[in-house]
């Protein structure tokens, strides 16, 4: 079982940025791929980003160029740096874990999420 949990949401101004994190206290974090995922008031779950146990990261159209997500597995952790944040960002923003980098949702584990809220 992983347990993960997201932090580091809140309020931004657009224009800001924000790094979340996902931690978990799995022995065995570094054997996971990590995406991140994020779904506002009546939209469905979308993908962000995610990045594999070798570093290998993808992105999602709507955040590339502005997202960027590292992992430090001595602290099993994994960033999700995001700036220019525009208020179309604003979502609770969930992490997962799994045995293999996807865009699907096709994650073994998900955390509770963080709640990234941008204003114009």
């Amino acid at each position: 079982q992983v347990q993960l949990v997201e932090s580091g949401g809140g309020l931004v101004q657009a224009g800001g940025s924000l790094r979340l994190a996902c931690t978990t206290s799995g022995r065995t974090f570094g054997n996971y791929a990590i995406g991140w995922f994020r779904q506002a008031p009546g939209k469905e779950r979308e993908f962000v980003g995610a990045i594999s146990r070798w570093m290998a990261t993808v992105y999602a159209d709507s955040v590339k160029g502005r997202s960027t997500i590292g992992r430090d597995n001595a602290k099993n952790t994994v960033y999700l740096q995001m700036n220019e944040l525009k208020p179309e960002d604003t979502a609770n923003y969930f992490c997962a874990a799994g045995p293999r980098i996807t865009t699907t949702e096709a994650y073994d584990y998900w955390g509770q999420g963080t709640q990234v809220t941008v204003s114009s």
